[in-house]
Formats: C-alpha cells, structure tokens, sequence
C-alpha cells in the first residue's frame, strides 16, 4: 500500500467512528482486512498510543489482533494498578506469561480472603 493509499484507508477507518470509538469493537480480529490494512491500522494505533490515546489505540489493536500492541495497552493498565483491565489485553495478546502474573496475584489475594 502505497502512502497516499494508506492515508486514505485512514481516513476512511477515522471517518466511520463515533466519540465514544469504532463502530464495533470485537474481542477478536477481523478476518477481512488485508495485510496492508492491517499495517495501517497498527501504524495508526501505534500512534495514537504514543500519543497518550490508549483507548482509541486499544481499538484498534483488538481490531487487528496486533498482539504487540494489546500487551502494550495491558502494560498501561498493569503500571497503573488495573490488572484486570491488563489481564483482558494480555489474554487477547495471547501472552500467557503476563497472564501468569496477574493470575498469582488473584490466586493470592483469594487465599488471604479464605483465611479471614
């Protein structure tokens, strides 16, 4: 995809959201965008990311099922005490050795409720 056609992919995507986000967001990736599409919307996400948007990013990276770019998002919210918003990225990013993580902290965080 050439520049001037990934910026009108783009736009297109940009021009179909609300203020809330895209349209639909799903849990897992879209079977129908191209390799090119793809690369475009992470490159957009990754953006967006950057620039401190981490919930248009998020989008898109569930969008794509950029799995580099959701264990991103599940580091933001891990950094910032939310694990289990971070355990829902890093379960679509597939990256079980984060998942592992948080699972040991709700593992023990039950063991200390049981004994109360």
């Amino acid at each position: 995809m050439n520049g001037n056609s990934e910026k009108s992919f783009v736009n297109a995507v940009d021009s179909h959201r609300f203020s809330g986000g895209f349209i639909k967001v799903t849990d897992s990736p879209l079977g129908a965008l191209s390799s090119e599409q793809k690369v475009a919307l992470n490159r957009k996400g990754n953006e967006l990311f950057n620039g401190g948007k981490v919930q248009e990013a998020s989008r898109i990276f569930i969008t794509t099922g950029y799995s580099d770019g959701l264990t991103r998002v599940g580091d933001f919210f891990s950094k910032n005490n939310q694990s289990l918003k971070a355990l829902k990225f890093y379960i679509l990013a597939k990256n079980k050795k984060k998942c592992e993580v948080i699972y040991e902290k709700i593992a023990k965080v039950i063991s200390i409720l049981e004994k109360e």
